[in-house]
């Protein structure tokens, strides 16, 4: 993992446990935030798994492409691949204006591979939800632990829980055609590396959107005069 995911992993965990510390509330009647710290795509996290209902093909794209289209996605590449450059993590793509821009295209060409990889292509073939299905009950300790998990277990269209294939698989596939521009980084190491880093963005992103909510609502709160 990458000092930018590392750092990025560590600053939404670091959100999510402090949420972690308070009981949580009811949060069913909250309208449901298109972003996460106003910058991560929040599109496929839904409130609860009550009521659970499947979404067809073509809504499992719609929710790749918003992801994959907001500008957060494009600031968070923009900072991956201004780290990038500054590490020279990839000597070929040199420095400047041009190499930035070839730091940047690659970047967000992975989140947009990885979006629909994982919300998308794959669910669609294995009949899998790529929803974060927010729980939002129990002790924070409960929830952050659900919220790691889901990296893991996901739910099929039937509404099982199932091991979350399109997540792993989704991600290694996406990896795999990284290697295509990352000429580099293209040992098995490297590979698995890359596959670490996304999978632990991914899980902090989880535990913020299981948190957010509670965030918000700390954040709202005016101070006792």
């Amino acid at each position: 993992m990458n000092r930018t995911s590392r750092t990025c992993a560590a600053v939404l965990l670091a959100a999510g446990l402090a949420a972690a510390q308070e009981p949580s509330s009811d949060q069913s009647e909250e309208k449901e935030s298109k972003r996460v710290l106003w910058i991560i795509p929040n599109y496929r996290t839904a409130p609860s798994i009550d009521n659970f209902h499947p979404i067809t093909a073509g809504e499992k794209f719609k929710v790749a492409s918003e992801d994959a289209f907001d500008r957060g996605t494009v600031g968070l590449a923009a900072l991956f691949a201004g780290e990038a450059q500054l590490t020279n993590a990839n000597r070929s793509f040199g420095q400047g204006a041009a190499g930035y821009g070839r730091y940047f295209g690659t970047a967000y060409g992975d989140f947009v591979i990885g979006d629909y990889m994982t919300e998308a292509i794959f669910p669609t073939l294995l009949h899998q939800d790529p929803r974060y299905f927010r729980r939002g009950k129990g002790s924070g300790w409960s929830r952050l632990g659900y919220a790691v998990g889901q990296i893991f277990l996901t739910h099929g269209d039937s509404g099982r829980v199932q091991f979350n294939y399109s997540e792993i698989v989704g991600n290694s596939v996406a990896v795999a055609i990284s290697n295509s521009y990352y000429a580099d980084n293209r040992t098995a190491g490297d590979a698995v590396s890359k596959l670490g880093a996304q999978l632990g963005v991914d899980m902090a992103a989880n535990v913020l959107k299981e948190f957010w909510p509670d965030l918000q609502r700390k954040l709202r709160r005016k101070p006792r005069e």
